[in-house]
Parts: C-alpha cells; sequence; structure tokens
C-alpha cells in the first residue's frame, strides 16, 4: 500500500518571546498563510493540516482556504499536539501506513525541496524511527547555543544534537551543521513518543528528539544546501520582509 503523507504544521497563540507570532503579516499574509502556502509547493504532501490551541489562527487559516483542527492548550510541545492530531484521524479512518512530517509555523518560506527531501529520506530508510534535516553552518554561527547543532554518520544517521559546539571548538568550517526543526514519522512511532523513557539527554539540552536517541532509535538526517529564515522574536520580520522582497513575493 502506498504511503499517504499528512504535513502538520503545530501553530500556538501563547508563545513566551513572540505572543501571536502566528498571525503576524508578512506583507499583506499572515505568517501561517505563508508557511502553508510554502508547504503545499510540496508535492509529497497528500495534505496539510494546521494544529492550533486558539480559535483566531482556526479562523485564520480557515479564512485563506486551509485545513485547520483544534488541540489542547496544555500541551508541553509540537510533538504533543502532533499526537492529538494523529489520535484524532485515527479514530476516523485506517492510517496505520500514513507518514506525518511535523512542519514549523515559524518558517514562512520553508523551501518545498527541504519537505521533499526529509519526506523521501523516511521512505527510503523505514527501519529509521523518524528523519530531519540539516544545513552547514559556519564557526561563528555554531557558538550561538540558540543555533542547535548535529553530528552524524557517513551514511547520514544522527549521533547527537546540542546546543554546544560540535565537534569541539575546531575552528574548521565545512565541519558545523545546524539542525532544522522538520520531523518526519511512521505513525506508530510517533503515537509511542510520550510513552518513551525520561530522557536526561533531552532535559540537559531542552531538545526533544534526544528522548529517541537515549531510547535507542535511529534519526536520519537529510543535508541541505540552504535554509530559509525563521522567525523567532519580532526583529525576525524585517529580516523575512527584506528576503521575501528579494524574491519578489511581496
Amino acid at each position: 500500500m502506498k504511503h499517504k503523507v499528512i504535513g502538520i504544521i503545530p501553530a500556538r497563540y501563547g508563545s513566551s518571546r513572540f505572543p501571536g507570532k502566528p498571525l503576524i503579516k508578512i506583507g499583506s499574509k499572515s505568517m501561517i498563510h505563508w508557511t502553508y502556502q510554502s508547504s503545499s509547493n510540496c508535492k509529497s504532501l497528500d495534505d496539510i493540516i494546521v494544529a492550533t490551541d486558539d480559535d483566531r489562527i482556526f479562523q485564520e487559516v480557515q479564512s485563506f482556504g486551509g485545513k485547520a483542527m483544534m488541540t489542547r492548550t496544555d500541551h508541553v510541545s509540537g510533538t504533543d499536539r502532533l499526537i492529538e492530531v494523529v489520535q484524532s484521524l485515527d479514530k476516523n479512518v485506517d492510517i496505520t501506513n500514513h507518514v506525518i512530517v511535523n512542519i514549523q509555523g515559524d518558517e514562512p518560506g520553508i523551501e518545498s525541496e527541504l519537505i521533499e527531501g526529509v519526506v523521501q529520506l523516511k521512505l527510503k530508510e523505514p527501519s529509521w524511527a523518524m528523519t530531519t534535516a540539516a544545513v552547514p553552518m559556519s564557526y561563528e554561527e555554531a557558538k550561538d547555543p540558540n543555533r542547535v547543532k548535529v553530528i552524524f554518520t557517513h551514511h547520514y544517521q544522527a549521533i547527537y544534537f546540542s546546543r554546544s559546539i560540535i565537534p569541539y571548538a575546531l575552528k574548521q568550517q565545512n565541519l558545523y551543521y545546524r539542525h532544522l526543526g522538520i520531523y518526519c514519522y511512521e505513525i506508530d512511532f510517533l503515537k509511542k513518543y510520550n510513552s518513551l523513557p525520561e530522557s536526561k539527554l533531552e532535559s540537559s539540552e531542552s531538545l526533544e528528539q534526544l528522548r529517541a536517541i537515549e531510547a535507542g532509535y535511529s534519526i536520519g538526517i537529510h543535508l541541505a544546501n540552504k535554509a530559509s529564515l525563521s522567525i523567532d522574536h519580532p526583529e525576525d520580520v524585517a529580516l523575512v520582509e527584506e528576503d521575501f522582497k528579494s524574491r519578489g513575493w511581496i
């Protein structure tokens, strides 16, 4: 049976660093509109759903013809929100053979090639519990603890993710890779993710993918050449606007 691939975009209103972020305008469109539109350019996605905890975001998605689903407000992470959506879908149709892609809602210009690469890597390597992505970065970028670093094998299987510089301070170019927050999972693995043992690595780094690593699951890395800008703080909006203007989008 052919896999059906569903992209889910977690979008919460109450971000501590940037409340209401999904609804901020970039040109004439909201950020969640741009993210949905950019994601829809990926031909591997059979469906896209925004998973939100706020009626304002829900109404915004419906206003531009997108699909949205209301979720609880007490989720700790975007993965928890995905699991609720999957459990809800599972009540209505058989989704056993589906593949889920977790697409970050704060990357309005996300490249379809990036989503495609993560999906195809997961389909090519079904024994890997999940796949994600990385992009080369400079040593100067690697010094920033907000830039999550990843190291991986010659076969592109993740070894470790960290906010610290890994490999340690060699100051060589073409050696550091920034992790990009997109994930692709088999349904069965995603549904049991919250039942994995408590991870000390996850707690120390504040990186939830380390829960899978510490539990012995494999994570594949799609290596991309570039990645679009994300919006983490209000000042990032102007940078994305300039980027979109250079592309002729606004």
